[in-house]
């Protein structure tokens, strides 16, 4: 077994991917992995992304597959390395995101006999991959050749296929590691297929055309989640079904309670205050519908899933996957395919009675009255929210933390005629990794990518803003910043005063722009909305990398949290 063969073997497995349709791979270096990284490095039809550390290069994977709806490449050499992987894998698994992982690893020889940097690495994230499968040390013979390409088309395709999600190779590598001349060109074998075609192609039959049955939809509600990724091959989600829900909403007339993360928080049927609006019983009971049809995940909105818990109306179920995602045990039917077929099935025919207009008088009322609360706290967390739904382009991402954030971005966010398209990490619901997968999207768009995120979800990741100088990406991040996790001061520990700040908000005093400073990014620190909406503007038309800072106190944002809800209370009641 020499060097050279395992270059020849890295060098067809990496080709199929390509073949297949990646476009993207991220490095950590290391030595056991030094093949990989310089097979993928020297690949030209790949994009390959280097970072020191794992677990942001993990992230910055997810998010880049993610944004794009392909699987994506992502390396590391031997030991602890791979487990600095787990975090964005768990995630990957639970948001039906394709990796395909390559972990470098001693050969069987030098393991458990206490060799440096060896751990067990064979399963080593267990179930929370789809597949896993050892590639060992071969002979690079016309016959193992072709064998690793489909190997490769297998990784890929189990990547994509039914629920999306993280695959692993684990390539034990024996030395030397590196070519003591050039790879030849040819291949024992001849290659891969003519015409750049992968070894093993893969499709889907169409299904058989037939009359699809109209739905009943008298006094319907249709709920938007997460979609999913719409996949650049015309695979499913994203922000293109989600507009072509907002239109059939529209055109029936139906109520359209829509995540921002669904894309189809637009037009005349979208109910953009229905967290607020389910909080009121009696409104909450006076719009219960005759059937209600959920599409994606289920929002995180706690006044919704409580909604839809006491309804005992039938609830279907349209996801694209088979993920089982009803946390309020409902679902009278699941209908498991793409969604674009389902909506084939709605009547053109629209509901003539006032059930929309009764959700869009609701909906008004309470538009109109969180601006009581809302202006006079000037540049405040649910401010920024709007202002970013106001001055965002069309063609630009937001990207949502996790914890507040994503959820004043659904309390908040109007509908849209033309909303930017929402992103974030709600498989696992964590904020590990969030500004790597931020950048990890910024690697696939021309367009600008912004970022909103608390403090704490900042310091977490803050290593990853090393991705500015190294990439060259470029990122805007809108940074509340309460000094610790303000979504705490709105749960009941908060009223544990001897221990809730040093343990549960735990405030970090940080001065971002001593952060910004030392990872190459600009920074600014703005104090009321019009200098937020200044330099947003400016951020977005900036080639650098920048830092907004919006300085906030959460026991005062808890407190206009609470105004917000009794104003829309108080108009709902008015309206009755």
């Amino acid at each position: 077994m020499t060097a050279t063969d395992h270059h020849l073997l890295l060098r067809a497995l990496i080709d199929e991917f390509v073949r297949c349709g990646m476009r993207h791979a991220c490095t950590s270096p290391g030595s056991r992995n030094t093949p990989i990284v310089i097979t993928l490095a020297r690949e030209s039809a790949l994009r390959t992304w280097s970072h020191i550390d794992e677990r942001s290069s993990g992230f910055f994977a997810l998010g880049a597959a993610k944004a794009s709806g392909r699987p994506v490449a992502v390396t590391c050499t031997s030991g602890t390395a791979a487990a600095n992987l787990l975090p964005a894998v768990i995630e990957a698994r639970h948001a039906g995101v394709p990796l395909i992982l390559l972990t470098a690893d001693r050969p069987p020889e030098l393991r458990d006999i206490g060799a440096g940097q060896t751990i067990d690495q064979l399963k080593l994230y267990g179930d929370a991959v789809k597949w896993f499968f050892e590639l060992g040390v071969h002979g690079a013979s016309a016959e193992r050749l072709r064998w690793v390409r489909e190997l490769a088309c297998r990784a890929y395709w189990t990547a994509l296929d039914g629920t999306p999600g993280p695959v692993h190779i684990n390539v034990a590598l024996q030395e030397p590691l590196i070519l003591e001349g050039p790879l030849p060109d040819s291949e024992p074998g001849g290659g891969g297929r003519p015409g750049g075609a992968p070894w093993t192609a893969h499709s889907h039959p169409a299904p058989a055309n037939h009359d699809p049955q109209p739905l009943q939809l008298e006094r319907a509600v249709l709920v938007a989640g997460d979609l999913g990724v719409e996949t650049s091959d015309g695979g499913h989600g994203g922000p293109t079904l989600g507009s072509r829900l907002a239109r059939l909403a529209a055109q029936a007339r139906l109520p359209l309670l829509a995540d921002p993360l669904s894309g189809a928080r637009s037009g005349p049927a979208a109910i953009a205050h229905w967290d607020l609006i389910l909080r009121d019983p009696q409104t909450a009971a006076a719009l219960r519908p005759a059937v209600v049809y959920r599409f994606g995940e289920t929002p995180t909105s706690k006044p919704l899933r409580a909604w839809l818990d006491a309804l005992d109306v039938p609830q279907v179920q349209v996801l694209a996957d088979a993920r089982w995602s009803d946390p309020v045990s409902r679902a009278t039917t699941r209908v498991v395919g793409p969604v674009a077929a389902f909506l084939e099935r709605f009547t053109p025919l629209a509901d003539q009675s006032d059930w929309l207009d009764r959700w869009t008088r609701a909906d008004s009322a309470v538009a109109h009255a969180i601006a009581e609360p809302l202006l006079p706290a000037g540049l405040s967390e649910p401010a920024v929210v709007t202002a970013l739904a106001q001055f965002l382009p069309s063609t630009a991402t937001l990207f949502v933390a996790a914890s507040m954030p994503i959820r004043d971005v659904e309390e908040f966010f109007p509908a849209l005629n033309d909303p930017p398209r929402v992103l974030a990490n709600r498989g696992a619901n964590g904020i590990d990794g969030t500004v790597a997968c931020a950048f990890g999207v910024a690697a696939t768009t021309t367009e600008p990518v912004v970022l909103l995120t608390g403090d704490v979800t900042l310091a977490h990741d803050i290593g990853s803003l090393l991705a500015a100088r190294r990439t060259g990406l470029k990122l805007t991040i809108v940074l509340l910043n309460n000094d610790g996790g303000g979504i705490f001061n709105f749960l009941a520990v908060a009223g544990e005063s001897d221990v809730f700040e040093p343990q549960i908000a735990t405030p970090t005093g940080l001065d971002f722009s001593l952060a910004a400073a030392l990872y190459g990014l600009d920074h600014q620190l703005v104090s009321d909305l019009d200098a937020f909406a200044g330099s947003l503007i400016a951020a977005l038309r900036s080639e650098r990398s920048t830092i907004i800072e919006v300085r906030t106190e959460r026991v005062a944002n808890r407190e206009l949290h609470a105004r917000v809800a009794a104003s829309a209370l108080t108009a709902l009641a008015a309206t009755r």
